[in-house]
């Protein structure tokens, strides 16, 4: 039912926004900062209730975000507080911990996840390595072996599966794939591969093949759940880089990307696969906020850390209202994006 869907998909943001501005909370209270808010949720207040500490704890009506509302975040703005207490004049290692602790709750959340999941259903390896070769198709043909390690697609260096599918899904002009690949006996060859087309089993839509899988060895246990929750994580965060770069590079278009829809549509098909897929599901989720906000872009994270850097390289503070500016500017582009990725994915229903 629908309804669970969406208590589903509410309850998976809410928990990694939670999780993120706490982070942003606890290391603000520790520095004494004045917090005016702590609130899960954007828009329109739902409940809210001020605490013995004087801050409004507040849930919002859209789950696609949250916030921790401070004094003095760029710049002094509340003479009712005491000028200590404001953000803007605690040190340059007190305003970078607490702008980069939503980002480092995100990755606890993550690599914690994985290795409860590893640990309850198994750790698989992450890099890409071939398992099976399937006789006549175009992989077996080239040459591909079982054993073999994929190290690059296309001339782009993979060191997970997870990498080696996004650079599977870049533009390619040719009509053949090169990979790059290196042997159990040490050498090392370049196959081009030219996939063939065939029909989807249960959905009749046509698909590329190669003819080959991965290894899927599954290993339990504390030190192979903790290897894999490291090893998934990096490879996750690869995964983000490489998109990054695809879509400045043009490789990935604007298209490929998902909003709160898009997400909500993998919840769906998520919660008919298990417990096991959505604990993945919001690990993975969780190492994409945390990437996102860590990057040196106006509104993020990352972006008002990069003020603060080049504050301390400049040695004297940076104009208060050219920084806000900035951030108004990279808000208003980052809503202009939600809006046109949100428009693409309730277009993109219709059309399936």
């Amino acid at each position: 039912m629908w309804i669970v869907t969406l208590l589903l998909f509410i309850f998976i943001l809410g928990v990694i926004v939670l999780v993120h501005e706490f982070g942003h909370f606890i290391w603000a209270k520790i520095f004494k900062v004045h917090i005016y808010e702590f609130s899960i949720g954007m828009g329109p207040k739902l409940f809210s209730k001020k605490g013995k500490d004087k801050i409004d704890y507040s849930i919002r009506a859209f789950p696609i975000g949250g916030f921790v509302s401070m004094a003095g975040e760029v710049y002094a703005d509340d003479d009712k507080v005491k000028k200590e207490d404001l953000m803007c004049n605690k040190p340059w290692y007190a305003r970078t911990m607490i702008l980069l602790a939503g980002v480092i709750n995100n990755f606890i959340l993550a690599l914690l996840l994985l290795f409860v999941y590893a640990l309850i259903w198994g750790a698989t390896p992450t890099e890409p390595i071939v398992g099976e070769v399937l006789d006549n198709y175009p992989a077996a043909q080239a040459g591909l072996m079982a054993g073999d390690e994929i190290v690059k697609i296309n001339g782009q260096k993979v060191s997970s599966w997870d990498a080696a599918q996004l650079v599977l899904v870049y533009k390619n002009d040719k009509s053949y794939t090169e990979f790059e690949v290196l042997h159990k006996d040490g050498t090392t060859d370049i196959l081009k591969i030219t996939p063939a087309t065939e029909a989807d089993a249960e959905t009749g839509e046509e698909r590329s093949v190669f003819g080959f899988s991965v290894v899927t060895d599954v290993k339990k246990g504390f030190l192979p759940s903790l290897k894999f929750a490291f090893a998934k994580f990096g490879s996750v965060f690869d995964s983000m880089k490489l998109t990054i770069k695809g879509l400045f590079t043009g490789k990935i278009s604007l298209n490929s990307l998902s909003g709160p829809v898009g997400i909500y549509q993998v919840v769906d098909q998520g919660a008919k696969l298990g417990v096991s897929y959505i604990i993945y599901l919001i690990a993975f989720l969780s190492i994409n906020v945390g990437f996102i906000n860590v990057l040196p872009f106006p509104a993020f994270d990352g972006g008002r850390v990069l003020f603060i850097i080049i504050e301390k390289i400049k040695g004297s503070p940076i104009n208060a209202k050219i920084e806000n500016a900035f951030h108004t500017i990279g808000f208003l582009l980052l809503m202009a994006l939600m809006i046109y990725i949100t428009y693409r994915d309730i277009l993109n229903l219709f059309i399936k």
